[in-house]
Parts: structure tokens; C-alpha cells; sequence
């Protein structure tokens, strides 16, 4: 079986949403806490610029410890 839409419906349901036109009706968050929510829509809670900020720490010392295997070497 079959998932997902038949084209014949996808058409119409394109059709259906151009006379809609639900755009021309969308006003996003009107209230404080709405507003407040929503500019939290991208947040990642902070782990990607920890994770960041660890990873430029351990390639500098990885930096230094190749550095200073060159110089105790051969």
C-alpha cells in the first residue's frame, strides 16, 4: 500500500489552500507571552555553543601536545 498523497489529491488540496489564502490571515503572536514564546522558536537550549567553545579548547591543546611532540622527537 501506498503512502502519502495521490497527485489528483495534492492538486486539490494546492487549489483549496490558493482560495483559502490563509496568509492574508496569519498575524503570528499577539499577546506578551506569545511573542516571548515565539522568539525562542530557534533556541538550542545552549549545548551547541558549549559544545562550540570545548571543542576550539581541545583542539588547542591538541595543537600543543602535536607541537610539543615535534620538538621532543627525532
Amino acid at each position: 500500500m501506498a503512502t502519502g498523497w495521490s497527485q489528483r489529491r495534492r492538486a486539490r488540496q494546492a487549489e483549496a489552500i490558493r482560495r483559502w489564502r490563509p496568509w492574508e490571515r496569519s498575524t503570528g503572536p499577539r499577546t506578551v507571552e506569545g511573542k516571548a514564546r515565539s522568539s525562542r522558536n530557534a533556541d538550542k537550549g545552549g549545548q551547541r555553543q558549549l559544545f562550540r567553545q570545548m571543542a576550539k579548547v581541545l583542539n588547542m591543546e591538541l595543537r600543543a601536545v602535536r607541537q610539543g611532540l615535534k620538538e621532543w622527537g627525532p
